[in-house]
Order: C-alpha cells, then sequence, then structure tokens
C-alpha cells in the first residue's frame, strides 16, 4: 500500500507543497498569533514530519511571527501556508485551508482554547487544551 500524499499551495499557484505520509496530528488553533496571520477566526493545522514536506513550486516567504517561531506564506498572494517553531525543527505544520482537498484532515483537537474568540462555537467533543497540545 502506498502512502497518502497531501498537495496543496497558495490562492495563484505560485508556491506549491506536497506532504507524504500520515500526518502527526491536526488541530484547530484558537491563538492570536494564527487569527492575525490568517485573517481568520480560527485555523486548523496538519503536522507531519518536516523530511516530508516538499515545496515542489515556488518557495514560501518565511517571517519571523514570534520569540518561538515563524510562518511561511506567498509573498505574491499572501497566501498563510506554514508554520513552524523552534522547539520542534522536526515538525512542519501546513495550513489546511491551503490544501487542493481540505476534506482530507479532519482536525482532532482545539488547541489555545484560553484566547478563543467568544462568538465562536465549534460543537464538536474534540480535546480542547487552554494553552498548546497533549502531544
Amino acid at each position: 500500500m502506498s502512502a497518502a500524499v497531501y498537495e496543496g499551495g497558495c490562492l495563484c499557484g505560485a508556491v506549491r507543497y506536497r506532504a507524504q505520509g500520515a500526518s502527526l496530528g491536526v488541530e484547530y488553533c484558537h491563538c492570536g498569533m494564527c487569527r492575525r496571520a490568517s485573517g481568520a477566526p480560527v485555523v486548523v493545522w496538519a503536522d507531519f514530519p518536516t523530511e516530508r514536506v516538499t515545496w515542489v513550486a515556488g518557495q514560501p516567504t518565511w517571517r519571523r511571527s514570534s520569540a518561538g517561531a515563524e510562518r511561511g506564506f506567498c509573498a505574491a498572494c499572501g497566501t498563510a501556508l506554514a508554520f513552524r517553531g523552534d522547539r520542534s525543527p522536526e515538525q512542519a505544520s501546513l495550513s489546511v485551508g491551503s490544501l487542493d482537498d481540505p476534506a482530507r484532515l479532519a482536525p482532532q483537537q482545539h488547541i489555545y482554547v484560553a484566547e478563543r474568540l467568544p462568538w465562536l462555537a465549534i460543537a464538536d467533543d474534540l480535546p480542547r487544551y487552554e494553552r498548546g497540545t497533549n502531544r
């Protein structure tokens, strides 16, 4: 059986990526940094081992968004594509919304719910963590 392959990219098509194999996890992130970087009330991230993510067309522009992390986006259209934290260089997070088929990766948990917008209610039974994740 072949490993799963996930492909995605930015709105304008200048940057494309491929992730191979099962994700390490998929989470809703409610933190204020993700909100500001995406312009959305919540972001869904899919985590993969860094060595299984390749940029197949173009490259994201990376910007340090905090003392411990940076975010990758398309410099041409602004699409939020990736996140990488200094504490976990072996892990790359890709925005599920930038996948060609985002329905393939459903969230498994909520993180940073302490920063959740009070008017956003997602009715599910997924685990919720005030700050980060249990992984």
